[in-house]
């Protein structure tokens, strides 16, 4: 079992950076693929971005796509969330989750260990 752990969040302004990361417990994070997903206030969680178990596959959101990196490093079993160039828009509750399969998908049913969230927040 993997118990996954945000931190990072924040209050931002448009264009700045922000990085969060999830460290997970558990005796198998390397065999688990890993999934940011975010949820903005009074709107259903959406897919963010998605590694594979050795790091070598990611997928993104079209709206943070070119903006976001999603990366992992399985010795500190921690996985980041690199956020460049932030909007308003992504304001939201950012959720780690974390796969009993080592492939990603973009699918949040997927997703079997959730965190509890770290809040994001992106003034204009």
């Amino acid at each position: 079992q993997v118990q996954p752990v945000e931190s990072g969040g924040g209050l931002v302004q448009a264009g700045d950076s922000l990085r969060l990361s999830c460290a997970a417990s558990g005796r198998t994070f390397s065999g688990n693929a890993m999934g940011w997903f975010r949820q903005a206030p009074g709107k259903e969680r959406k897919f963010v971005a998605a590694i594979n178990w050795s790091g070598t596959n990611t997928y993104y959101a079209d709206s943070v796509k070119g903006r976001f990196t999603i990366s992992r490093d399985n010795a500190k079993t921690t996985t980041y969330l690199q956020m460049n160039v932030l909007k308003p828009e992504d304001t939201a509750i950012y959720y780690c989750a974390a796969r009993r399969l080592p492939y990603a998908t973009m699918n949040e049913g997927d997703y079997n260990y959730w965190g509890q969230g770290t809040q994001v927040t992106v003034s204009s």
